[in-house]
């Protein structure tokens, strides 16, 4: 499954790559494309994490209604669930979309030859074996073979040839890997670019549910408030695996060609901007309800 998206995707970026003529710009537009594919399951998920934290204050009364009754506790929670035709799991399918992607751009951009160019296989054996001869068997990573042919073609200033890809961009060679250049402090910019976009995003993503409210519990007949975190269960579930996003991207970005944490970056920035749009859509629809 992973390889038929690395296949359509490369059959995107190939296209938009031959109208700018770039790899970096053809990955910002690939990146800007998929955003918008994307937006109407970006604005489901922002209503469902919505009416999420309404349902969390509505199963807090239940817990402690019923506190020490379990059972009781777990019935009016499916039951609330039903009525309110939500799954308490939603945003895991968010997850499952996000690691396809994560999986089908590393597939691709380790291999752009292969799912972008779609140079015949053959045609790529050929080649690296001449740059071994060439050069010896150490002038081709074992990891990113296609990324070694890519750098040879450059260097040889072989345009014409249907192994070349231009990946120079802003000064930066996207066809490097920040793991096999730590002499070079550039292939660290975007990665560390994409860290601090994505504490940005996580940031605004959790902080809208970061409230408290008041519940009386009645205790052998005496009332006492209790402050709580409305935010808990399937919320704190999907709070946590937000997490997982990044710190695996940020792991892979440094294992992968840059072209790859170009995206992520790209993809971060834009999401940054779409919660901001829609929690401010979503806070004045709130506020007209309320009226």
């Amino acid at each position: 499954m992973i390889d038929f998206f690395s296949n359509m995707f490369g059959y995107i970026l190939n296209f938009i790559y031959d109208f700018v003529n770039n790899y970096g710009i053809a990955i910002i537009l690939f990146s800007i494309l998929i955003k918008i594919i994307m937006l109407p399951l970006s604005i489901k998920q922002q209503k469902t994490l919505k009416k999420n934290e309404k349902l969390q204050e509505q199963i807090k009364i239940i817990q402690i209604k019923h506190k020490g009754n379990q059972e009781r506790i777990n019935q009016e929670m499916i039951e609330l669930y039903r009525k309110e035709k939500m799954n308490p799991f939603s945003g895991c399918f968010s997850i499952i979309i996000q690691m396809i992607l994560l999986f089908a751009m590393f597939y691709l951009v380790r291999s752009p030859l292969t799912y972008m160019k779609k140079v015949d296989n053959q045609v790529i054996e050929n080649q690296k074996n001449e740059i071994i001869q060439e050069l010896g068997d150490n002038a081709v990573s074992e990891t990113y073979p296609e990324m070694s042919i890519i750098n040879y073609v450059k260097e040889k200033d072989m345009k014409d040839s249907e192994l070349y890809i231009n990946m120079d961009f802003l000064g930066l060679d996207l066809n490097k890997v920040p793991q096999e250049n730590f002499n070079d402090v550039k292939v660290f910019i975007i990665p560390a670019l994409y860290v601090v976009s994505s504490f940005i995003s996580i940031k605004i993503s959790t902080s809208t549910g970061k409230k408290k409210n008041k519940f009386k519990e009645l205790t052998d007949g005496k009332e006492k408030e209790e402050e709580i975190d409305s935010l808990e269960m399937a919320q704190q579930m999907n709070k946590n695996m937000s997490w997982l996003m990044p710190i695996l991207a940020v792991s892979v970005s440094l294992l992968a060609p840059l072209g790859l944490a170009l995206y992520w970056l790209i993809n971060n920035i834009m999401m940054i901007f779409e919660r901001l749009i829609l929690n401010i859509i979503f806070s004045k629809e709130e506020e007209k309800e309320n009226v």
